[in-house]
């Protein structure tokens, strides 16, 4: 049976990937919630929908239980989109403004110790170089993994970098974040060594930064399947992954003194409650110090 085309979803989903620059994962999950919300009513046309019906499948995700964030992401598009809506294609009363949602469950984020840090660090100079991958790919992966480390940057945030980003005398790096927004971060000294060792061996002068074995821009995924080679080679959790590496970062600069607003805008937040999280990490930390040190706690 041939899919009805649905105009008013297409034209959303134009509009986040031409002008919001949304991720494919956003689009990917948008499209299933949208797709969702049609399975559950597919009597209804988006104009016709009204709050009782989102209520209704609230209420259905809650009997199918859901996780929190699962429900919270979905109705995030389903607002989005209705938003859209009512700015864009004249609906006239955006209905999912009166729907409340569950409140997310505070969830903390987890990080590596510093010397799993530099375990991992240290892990593709001690494997054996896979037959079919070039030589230079434990340079390229140590540099990838220094990068990670040393800003704090996305999955895709990296895998999207060029060799014009970096600019290795004033020790920076220029990043295109969520929402095309451009933020400057600075790079440690052993993380601009390990990109110069690999644009050395790579013969890597312009272009994009980070290669594949075909000299074509590593895809995201490409860079987070080659890591996951190094977590297990290390013994580190399996939940491991680019973005605990982000966590690690902004963890250990609060616990060496940064503050929140620099942190901030290291991280490429756009409001302060969203790097406010970790501090309830380095608060958490130091109670379990002082329970262990002090004789009186």
């Amino acid at each position: 049976m041939k899919a009805v085309r649905d105009p008013l979803t297409e034209a959303f989903f134009t509009y986040l990937e031409g002008e919001r620059n949304a991720s494919p994962r956003t689009l990917t999950a948008y499209r299933h919630a949208l797709a969702e919300f049609r399975a559950f009513r597919p009597d209804l046309t988006w104009r016709a929908a009204r709050a009782g019906d989102f209520r209704a499948f609230l209420l259905e995700l809650m009997k199918r239980e859901r996780a929190r964030s699962y429900t919270r992401l979905t109705f995030s598009a389903l607002r989005s989109f209705y938003k859209f809506l009512s700015e864009r294609k004249n609906l006239p009363v955006n209905v999912l403004k009166s729907v409340s949602i569950p409140k997310a469950g505070k969830r903390l984020p987890t990080f590596l110790t510093l010397k799993q840090v530099a375990d991992l660090l240290a892990a593709p100079g001690n494997a054996p170089v896979e037959k079919q991958a070039p030589a230079w790919a434990p340079a390229r992966d140590t540099a990838i993994i220094e990068l990670f480390y040393s800003t704090g940057i996305r999955l895709a945030e990296l895998a999207s970098l060029n060799v014009s980003d970096i600019d290795p005398y004033s020790e920076t790096l220029r990043v295109i974040g969520k929402g095309s927004k451009e933020r400057v971060c600075p790079v440690g000294g052993p993380a601009l060594e390990a990109i110069s060792k690999y644009r050395h061996a790579a013969r890597v002068q312009s272009g994009p930064l980070f290669l594949n074995k075909s000299r074509r821009r590593m895809s995201a995924r490409s860079i987070w399947m080659g890591m996951k080679k190094y977590i297990r080679q290390t013994g580190l959790p399996a939940t491991t992954s680019p973005h605990k590496l982000r966590h690690s970062f902004a963890t250990h600069l609060l616990d060496n003194g940064a503050d929140l607003r620099s942190l901030q805008t290291l991280l490429g937040h756009a409001s302060l409650s969203t790097t406010q999280i970790y501090t309830h990490v380095t608060t958490e930390r130091l109670q379990k110090v002082y329970k262990a040190s002090h004789p009186r706690a």
